[in-house]
C-alpha cells in the first residue's frame, strides 16, 4: 500500500459503543440524553462546530439542562482560531471512550461529521500533506475560471466528491483536486476506502432520521429561534476576538452571519441563506449515512423512543 493510502488511526479498541448519527437538526442530542439516563451512558460528540468556544447558538449546543442531565464529552475543545482534523479527532475520542468504559458507563457518540465518525469506527486512509505551491496554483486558476467551471473539472474526474461539495465552497473543491493532482486517484475513490478498514469498536450504529418535508421545517424554525437568541451578536463577539477569519467562522450558517455583518446580506436574506445551506448540508449527510456500512437500524427518533423498541433493540445494553 503506497503512502498516500496507508490506514491511519487503526488499532481495533473493540470497546462496546453506541452512535447516534443523522442529519442537522434531526433531534440527536435529546434523543441521546434520553438514551444514557435509560442505559447509564455518557455522550461523546462528534460535531465539527461544536467543538469550539463560544460557538454555542450557531452551533445549537446541548442546553444547559441537557449538560446537567448527562456528561458530555469533546464539546468547547478549541478556540475559534484553531483547527481539528479526523485524526486527531479520533484520538482524543478514543481517550474519552476508554475513560468512560473505566467509570463502567456506556459511551454515546452522537453527531453529524460522517468523516469523523468514520475514522473513529474504522480508522482513515491517510492523504498526501498539503502542497502549497500546487494549492495556490489552483487557487489562481479558481479566480479565472470561476467555481462553476472548477467544480464541473471535479465532477469529471471526481463524481463522488463532487457530489457532496457544493460548488462555491472553494477550499473543500480545491483539496479534493489537489489531493487529484498528488494521488492520480479521486479523493472520493481514497474517501471510500475508509470503510474498509476493520472496525475499531463493538459498535452499535443508529441511524436517526425523518421526513425531507418534516426536517426542513425543523430547520427553518430552528435558524428563526438561533437568530433571535442571539447568533448575529455571538458571531460578531468571536469575530472581534478571534478576528473574521478565524476557522469556526467559515462554519455552516456563521458563513452567512459574517456576511450579513459585512452589509452584504440583510437579515431576511441571511436567514434564508442559512437555511438553503443547511438543507444543503443535511441532504449531503443522509446521502453518506445512508451509505454507511457501519449503520444498523435506520429510525425516527419518537420510533427509537419508544419502550417496545428501546426493549427490543437495547434491552441487552441495561
Amino acid at each position: 500500500m503506497s503512502s498516500s493510502t496507508a490506514l491511519v488511526a487503526r488499532g481495533p479498541t473493540r470497546s462496546r459503543l453506541l452512535a447516534l448519527v443523522g442529519a442537522t437538526a434531526t433531534g440527536k442530542t435529546a434523543a441521546a440524553v434520553r438514551i444514557c439516563r435509560r442505559l447509564n451512558g455518557e455522550i461523546v460528540g462528534a460535531d465539527s462546530v461544536q467543538i469550539y468556544r463560544g460557538l454555542d447558538i450557531g452551533s445549537a449546543k446541548p442546553t444547559p439542562a441537557e449538560l446537567d442531565s448527562v456528561p458530555h464529552h469533546m464539546l468547547d475543545l478549541l478556540d475559534p482560531n484553531e483547527t481539528m482534523d479526523a485524526v486527531r479527532f479520533a484520538k482524543l475520542a478514543d481517550e474519552t471512550i476508554q475513560a468512560i468504559g473505566t467509570r463502567g458507563r456506556i459511551p454515546v457518540l452522537v453527531g453529524g461529521t460522517g468523516l469523523w465518525i468514520r475514522a473513529l469506527l474504522r480508522g482513515l486512509v491517510a492523504l498526501p500533506p498539503a502542497d502549497r505551491q500546487l494549492r495556490e496554483q489552483l487557487w489562481r486558476k479558481w479566480g479565472e475560471l470561476g467555481a462553476a467551471t472548477m467544480h464541473r473539472r471535479l465532477a469529471l474526474h471526481d463524481p463522488l466528491t463532487a457530489a457532496r461539495v457544493h460548488a462555491n465552497d472553494r477550499k473543500r473543491v480545491v483539496r479534493a483536486l489537489e489531493v487529484l493532482e498528488q494521488t492520480g486517484r479521486p479523493l472520493g475513490e481514497l474517501q471510500a476506502a475508509h470503510a474498509q478498514g476493520t472496525p475499531r469498536y463493538d459498535a452499535t450504529v443508529v441511524l436517526l432520521g425523518m421526513p425531507t418535508a418534516h426536517l426542513n421545517e425543523r430547520i427553518r424554525v430552528r435558524t428563526r429561534t438561533m437568530i433571535d437568541r442571539g447568533w448575529i451578536e455571538e458571531a460578531r463577539t468571536i469575530a472581534q476576538r478571534y478576528g473574521p477569519d478565524s476557522p469556526a467562522l467559515r462554519s455552516l450558517g456563521y458563513r452567512q452571519v459574517m456576511l450579513h455583518l459585512d452589509g452584504k446580506l440583510d437579515l431576511a436574506r441571511m436567514q434564508a441563506a442559512i437555511v438553503q445551506a443547511t438543507k444543503r448540508y443535511a441532504k449531503r449527510q443522509r446521502t453518506w449515512f445512508n451509505s454507511d456500512p457501519d449503520v444498523g437500524m435506520k429510525c425516527t427518533p419518537e420510533e427509537l423512543l419508544g419502550e417496545e423498541l428501546l426493549a427490543r433493540f437495547f434491552g441487552s445494553w441495561g
